[in-house]
Formats: C-alpha cells, sequence, structure tokens
C-alpha cells in the first residue's frame, strides 16, 4: 500500500497523507539490519505469533505490534525541506511535543535516532526518501503497556538502552484514537500542513 501510495503521490493523483494505523506483531528489518540483532531464527518467530519482513526503511531491527501507534507519512517534501537530517529531526520534535501533552519530558540522545524518556525510547523512528523527495515509512510510538514483544529483538540494535510506553511512564493506557489524533496534529504542524481526517483515499482503503 505504501509503494503505490508513493507513486500516486510523485504522479500528483493523491495530496500528502498520513497512515496512522496498528500492525499485528511483525519484527521488521531496515537497510541497516544485523543479524546478530534478531534473537530467534524466522520458524521460532513464526511459532510465537510474529511475522518477519524486511523493510525499505533505513535502520536496524524493530518491533510492530498491537498497541503501537504506527505513523507513515507519504509526502512531497518541498524546496527548503529537502534534507533527510530536518525531515527526521520534525519527526522526532513531533513526538516529544506529543509526549508534552501528557506532562512527559521526552528528548533526544545525541548520536541516536528516535525519542527518549531518560534512558528508555518511546518511539523509534526510520524513514524513506525516494526520486522526487517522497517520503515513506516513519515512527513507531509505544503507546500500551505491553512490551514482550521487544524481548525477541535487540531494538534498533542498541542493547544498553530499554523500551518504554505512554501506558508505563503515565501509569494508564491513554486510547489509541486520543493519541492518533494527537500526534496527526503535531506532525501536521512541525511539518507545515494542515491536518484533515480522510477515511478513502482515492481508491486506497485506510
Amino acid at each position: 500500500m505504501q509503494a503505490r501510495a508513493v507513486q500516486a503521490r510523485r504522479a500528483g493523483t493523491i495530496g500528502d497523507v498520513l497512515l496512522l494505523l496498528e500492525h499485528p506483531p511483525v519484527v521488521t528489518l531496515g537497510r541497516g539490519a544485523h543479524e546478530e540483532h534478531l534473537l530467534h531464527t524466522p520458524e521460532e518467530l513464526e511459532a510465537r505469533g510474529i511475522e518477519l519482513h524486511e523493510a525499505g526503511r533505513g535502520g536496524d531491527v524493530t518491533y510492530h505490534g498491537p498497541g503501537q501507534l504506527v505513523g507513515y507519512p507519504i509526502l512531497a517534501l518541498e524546496t527548503g525541506r529537502r534534507d533527510a537530517h530536518r525531515y527526521l529531526r520534525d519527526l522526532e520534535q513531533a513526538l516529544i511535543d506529543l509526549a508534552g501533552d501528557y506532562g512527559l519530558e521526552a528528548g533526544r540522545i545525541e548520536g541516536l535516532t528516535g525519542v527518549w524518556v531518560g534512558e528508555e525510547k518511546l518511539a523509534a523512528i526510520g524513514v524513506r526518501l525516494s526520486t522526487g523527495w517522497i517520503t515513506s515509512h516513519g515512527f513507531a510510538l509505544n503507546v500500551a503497556e505491553d512490551l514482550s514483544g521487544f524481548e525477541n529483538i535487540v531494538p534498533c540494535g542498541i542493547s544498553d538502552r530499554g523500551v518504554t510506553s505512554l501506558a508505563r511512564l503515565l501509569d494508564r493506557a491513554p486510547e489509541l484514537e486520543e493519541v492518533a489524533e494527537r500526534v496527526a496534529g503535531h506532525v501536521a504542524r512541525r511539518l507545515g500542513r494542515q491536518p484533515a481526517e480522510v477515511g478513502v483515499l482515492q481508491g486506497f482503503s485506510i
């Protein structure tokens, strides 16, 4: 679906869109993935109910599952914003702003992509920029309490830091729909867009 949306955005048949969703349990391998950061064989993962897929994004190994909000911005970056580093920092800042909505002080760690609260990662980011400065892939924000899926990998290849979620930090689990609405607003503002909800995008089921 992302690949088709990227093609349509490049052709100008759709506008910029932010896909927000939950995945079933899945481990994805980025272009920089290291085999040793996958702690189980594909067969063992399958037995645990977890799929394994290669992804065309940057980064290493990560996990997606229920209770995690995944965002895929399919955007045409305009002149003045055609900078991969700036785009990553904009996504990070949008999620830092989101954490602030819940009274949490999130931030960055030098040399590491993502959003952190203390020594634990709250959100992972892995993007792709293709011809025409069209973006795809994006971010994964941990919302729910259950983070056991991360026990199957070395998250993003970082072995000396943990992962956390909004539920663990707040001692309650915010509704995913509420978090998604807030995230959409922050991402739109950071990227100079105006959010507008859509249900069907010219043949793309959302």
